[in-house]
C-alpha cells in the first residue's frame, strides 16, 4: 500500500519506532538511524539471546525496517543523513528542538535539503507551551493526563497508580502513522511538504477524555470528569464455578435477558433499582447481582447459555496463554517464524486487512547498522 515511500526515523524507545513499524508493515522502506554500538534503547526492551541487542520486544516493533548507525556529531555521518533526507518522503524525529537544530537538522534545514520534505517531530509536549522542553516517557505522561487517579477512583486505594501497558506511548505511535498519512495524502494532492508535531502529553490527553472528560466538558460544569461506567468498581470479571467471565449487559433488552438467565428478573421491578435507575447509577445493582448468581455455572455452561440468548460475554484469560487462542489459530494473527540472527519466534501480524494488498511477508528487525554498507553504497550511486 505504501511501496515507494521512504520514511527516515530517527526515533527511539516505542513512540516513533511503532508509528514507522506500521507503515513498514504496509509497504513503506523505513530506514532506521541509530546510534553505532549500542542502537536504539528499544533493542534491549525484553531479552536478547544470544544477541541483547535483538531484544523481544525490537523483533516487533523494529520489524521491516532498515539499519544504519550514524554518529551525528560527526561531519562524514551528519553527510549521510543529509543525503538520507534529501531522497526521502518523510523524516521522523523525537529529539528535543534545541538538540535537533543544534545538530543541523531542524525543518528549515531539512526543508532546504527536500522542499517537499514532510518533517515529523515526536515530542513530548507540545512546543509551543511550557512545558516544551522536558523530557516524557509513558509513566509522566500518564502521571501529567490524570490516568494515574483512575484505579483509585475503581478500588478506592488512594495511591496513584500507572496502567500496566506503555499505553501513552502507543497511542502517541498511533497519532504518528495518522499524522504521516494524512501529510502523504496532503503531498499526494499538492505537492507540498510541511512541518508536522506529534506530541504525546497532547496526544494521550486527547485519547484518555474521550469518555473521562465527561460532564466537566460543558461550561459550567454539569458534573465531574471522569466515566461512571468505566469506574464503578463491581463493573469487574464476575467469578464462575472455575475461573471468570466478562459479561457486557450493555442495553436496556440484553440487560433484561441476562436478568431472565440469571433467575432476577424480578430486580428490575424494585423501588431500589428504579431510584438507582433514576440517578443513573443502576449498573452496580445489574453488576452485584452478576456476581453473586454466576458462582452457580462453569465457565463453559455460562459461555453456551450466554451464546444461545445473545448476550456478549468471554472467559478471562491470561497473558500468557493468548497465543493459544483459537481465534488467532483461524486468523492466522500468530505467525511462527525463523529470523536469521535471532531464531524461531512469534509474529503478531498487521491486524487490519486490505482487499487491495494481499498477505505477504513482513521483513525481519535489523541488526545494528545492518543495512549501513547498503545503504552507504546507494548513496554513492545516487550521487554518481
Amino acid at each position: 500500500m505504501l511501496s515507494g515511500i521512504r520514511i527516515i526515523d530517527l526515533t527511539t524507545v516505542i513512540f516513533g519506532p511503532y508509528a514507522t513499524q506500521m507503515l513498514a508493515d504496509l509497504g513503506a522502506e523505513v530506514i532506521k538511524v541509530e546510534t553505532p554500538g549500542t542502537g536504539d534503547i528499544s533493542r534491549y526492551l525484553g531479552n536478547g539471546v544470544p544477541d541483547p541487542t535483538m531484544g523481544s520486544i525490537h523483533l516487533t516493533v523494529n520489524r521491516g525496517k532498515r539499519s544504519i548507525a550514524l554518529d551525528l556529531k560527526k561531519p562524514e555521518d551528519a553527510a549521510v543523513l543529509r543525503d538520507l533526507i534529501a531522497s526521502a518522503d518523510v523524516f521522523f524525529h523525537n529529539v528535543r528542538g534545541k538538540a535537533i537544530a543544534k545538530l543541523g537538522f531542524d525543518f528549515a534545514a531539512c526543508e532546504a535539503l527536500k522542499p517537499d520534505i514532510i518533517y515529523v517531530h515526536g515530542t513530548g509536549f507540545g512546543q509551543d507551551g511550557p512545558y516544551a522542553d522536558l523530557q516524557a516517557y509513558d509513566d509522566v505522561i500518564q502521571a501529567a493526563t490524570g490516568t494515574t487517579s483512575l484505579l483509585p477512583r475503581v478500588d478506592g486505594d488512594p495511591r496513584p497508580r500507572y496502567f500496566p501497558s506503555l499505553i501513552a506511548d502507543k497511542i502517541a505511535g498511533q497519532f504518528g502513522a495518522q499524522a504521516i498519512l494524512a501529510a502523504l495524502v496532503h503531498k499526494l494532492r499538492t505537492g507540498e511538504g510541511q512541518e508536522v508535531e506529534v506530541p504525546m502529553f497532547e496526544c494521550f490527553a486527547s485519547f484518555m477524555l474521550v469518555e473521562h472528560f465527561r460532564d466537566a466538558t460543558l461550561d459550567p460544569p454539569i458534573g465531574p470528569a471522569g466515566y461512571p461506567r468505566q469506574l464503578d468498581p463491581t463493573r469487574q470479571p464476575f467469578p464462575t464455578s472455575d475461573g471468570y467471565l466478562a459479561i457486557v449487559p450493555y442495553t436496556p433488552e440484553s440487560t433484561a435477558r441476562l436478568m431472565a438467565l440469571l433467575g432476577s428478573a424480578d430486580l428490575l421491578a424494585t423501588p431500589d433499582y428504579e431510584a438507582a435507575k433514576a440517578e443513573g447509577r443502576h449498573m452496580s445493582l445489574i453488576y452485584s447481582e452478576i456476581a453473586r448468581k454466576t458462582p452457580a455455572k462453569s465457565t463453559a455452561e455460562w459461555l453456551a447459555l450466554f451464546a444461545a440468548n445473545d448476550i456478549p460475554a468471554m472467559a478471562t484469560r491470561d497473558l500468557q496463554d493468548i497465543k493459544e487462542d483459537p481465534h488467532f489459530a483461524a486468523t492466522g494473527f500468530f505467525r511462527h517464524r525463523t529470523h536469521p540472527d535471532v531464531g524461531a519466534f512469534h509474529e503478531m501480524q498487521p491486524p487490519v486487512k486490505y482487499g487491495a494488498m494481499p498477505p505477504r511477508d513482513l521483513g525481519f528487525a535489523p541488526r545494528v547498522d545492518g543495512d549501513g554498507a547498503a545503504i552507504r553504497t546507494e548513496i554513492a550511486v545516487r550521487r554518481d
